[in-house]
């Protein structure tokens, strides 16, 4: 139930289902299964000689289905074990990446498999603002409680992807503060691929041919390289940067007066490069945006758990601030939070679906793991796993300078926050970067790209799952593929 009490006696035909001794068997059956099976992966291993051509066959009809090749050729077989990953021809990989953030659990976990067991049991496979199921709604309240903690977040509406939750966002924002319709935005930001969001994304490659009706103004994130020039005498340069920031939000204020609906906060960039900022930058924004009522909107799809804090406004102390939030990858399903004061009227959100049977059980199952694990604070996993992985970047450094060429524009050639992590070889140079991330999926380690000039090498380790010894294996991977690289 949503207040946390399982009845005694089942209340429905539907409690009576899940709570029949048979499907329990049978849960624990499967999960066990799967657990015995994934088992069996254990390392990074190459393809099986007889999967290689049959592999490529369904490598170019996935290609001709999509209209191009896959960035990379990942097809996973369906079955992993924690951080490590069997695709379709049989080898084995590293994921450091786990689907952009997803998969912070990893691959195969037996726990969240009996939820989406459970969710399985359901009438339907999705569920819909018109006709949902309890479990959306324990989903829900379970995500709220958590927020409610150090924040004025009051309620929640769920949405299929992060695109439709900034979506919904935006649209509470106009709502709230119409006739305003500009949007302020970090520069480098990311906010999705629908029309509104490819236009508030900075990134041209984006949306190119797209009509270009929303307004949108970009402020500068905080630029720590920058910062460190603009010291002189007795003033940081921190101070300067963010008299600089204040002075170019002011500006755009009075150019547009009572036209910025909101500012859209990552309190820490994802696409952008794993961006960081000193919460004196972020609060002096605020400020500015709370006297001329704009609303403030903290964008965490891609940074929700993988702070210090669960939540980025908690690791910062700004949740009082915070009007409207989003949150999804890691929790499945993803929503909009809002306050009481941003409740907006009937009829502005709504949705045939807003999540899968499933995805709210698995989802709840994760908020209430990360809730009861020793994920956060200064010596949580997070934070732990953290300095972990700095030290084995550190120590590559150290081992191959030729690698890593420092540039002004890069003040640490390993950065991130948490289990947002990036280190930066061969001075930041997107193509060499972009060789560097594929060579290394050859070498049996799964990572990305972020960054917008210098672009670094980017890892969302499945850290619910990952062995902190394990942290050599990855790096042995790294380091033969970067080899091949220079």
């Amino acid at each position: 139930l949503a207040n946390g009490v399982t009845p005694t006696v089942p209340l429905n035909h539907a409690q009576e289902l899940l709570h029949s001794p048979a499907v329990r068997a049978a849960i624990a059956t499967l999960a066990g299964e799967l657990k015995a099976r994934s088992a069996h992966i254990t390392d990074v291993r190459g393809p099986r000689d007889s999967s290689i051509q049959p592999y490529q066959d369904f490598m170019n009809l996935a290609a001709d289905i999509r209209g191009r090749a896959l960035l990379y050729p990942y097809v996973g077989s369906g079955l992993g074990n924690g951080a490590l990953v069997e695709l379709m021809d049989g080898s084995v990989k590293w994921d450091m990446i786990s689907g952009i953030g997803v998969h912070f659990f990893g691959h195969s976990d037996p726990d969240l498999a009996a939820a989406a067991l459970e969710g399985a049991m359901a009438d339907t496979a999705q569920q819909g603002n018109l006709q949902s199921n309890a479990d959306a709604y324990e989903f829900a309240q379970t995500l709220l409680d958590l927020a409610k903690r150090s924040s004025k977040l009051a309620h929640c509406y769920m949405s299929t992807s992060g695109c439709m939750a900034n979506e919904n966002a935006v649209k509470v924002c106009y709502q709230k503060h119409a006739p305003a319709s500009r949007v302020l935005a970090f520069k480098d930001c990311f906010m999705g691929r629908s029309v509104t969001m490819s236009q508030i994304g900075d990134a041209a490659a984006n949306r190119i041919g797209i009509p270009l009706s929303t307004q949108v103004d970009y402020m500068p994130f905080y630029d720590h390289a920058a910062a460190k020039r603009m010291s002189a005498g007795d003033v940081s340069g921190q101070t300067r940067f963010i008299d600089m920031a204040v002075y170019h939000l002011r500006q755009y204020i009075e150019r547009f007066p009572k036209q910025h609906a909101c500012f859209i906060f990552e309190l820490i960039q994802g696409e952008g490069g794993f961006n960081t900022a000193p919460r004196e930058f972020h609060k002096a924004l605020i400020d500015v945006c709370k006297a001329s009522s704009i609303a403030v909107w903290d964008d965490e799809i891609q940074t929700f758990g993988r702070t210090e804090q669960m939540f980025a406004y908690e690791a910062l102390n700004l949740g009082e601030y915070v009007d409207v939030f989003c949150v999804g990858k890691m929790t499945q399903v993803c929503a909009t939070l809002f306050t009481k004061e941003y409740n907006p009227g009937p009829g502005l959100l709504s949705g045939t679906f807003i999540g899968g049977s499933t995805l709210f059980k698995t989802g709840k199952r994760i908020l209430e793991r990360l809730r009861d694990g020793d994920y956060y604070g200064p010596s949580g996993r997070i934070a732990n796993q953290h300095a972990a992985f700095a030290k084995h970047c550190r120590a590559l450094i150290a081992k191959h300078p030729e690698w890593f060429p420092h540039s002004h524009e890069v003040v640490d050639l390993v950065g991130g926050q948490g289990g947002m992590m990036r280190f930066t070889p061969f001075a930041g140079n997107k193509d060499k970067i972009m060789k560097a991330c594929k060579t290394l999926f050859e070498e049996g380690v799964i990572v990305f790209y972020c960054g917008h000039g210098p672009y670094h090498v980017r890892m969302l380790p499945p850290l619910g799952v990952f062995n902190e010894a394990d942290w050599p294996r990855v790096f042995a991977c790294i380091e033969r593929g970067l080899a091949k690289v220079s």
